[in-house]
């Protein structure tokens, strides 16, 4: 796990599978990148879709990835997820996203 005041990128899923891996894989790159944690956390529902929260401090968490039940690959995923940091970045509340916003943009 990567520590960071940053936040953290938390993936939660059922089950493992081959979609999880890849949105699993994805998201631990991207956090690592960012040099932000990264937690893996199990839900109860099976079969349910697979969400990327970025939670920071004591904010409600703000879903950033779902997969819907269906399979991307890496890149995609990795580029939804950036895309929606950099986003965030803007926001007055995640200021610490502010200096990763040249990260974000250019990360491929």
């Amino acid at each position: 796990m990567y520590k960071n005041d940053s936040g953290k990128l938390t993936v939660y899923a059922s089950a493992p599978n081959q979609r999880l891996q890849s949105v699993k894989i994805a998201t631990e790159k991207t956090a690592k990148q960012l040099n932000l944690s990264f937690e893996m956390v199990k839900q109860k529902q099976v079969s349910a879709p697979i969400y990327v929260y970025y939670e920071c401090g004591d904010e409600e968490p703000i879903p950033i990835y779902c997969d819907e039940g269906k399979t991307d690959d890496l890149a995609e995923i990795a580029s939804k997820i950036k895309n929606m940091m950099f986003v965030l970045s803007f926001h007055p509340r995640h200021a610490a996203l502010k200096q990763a916003r040249m990260a974000l943009s250019t990360l491929s």
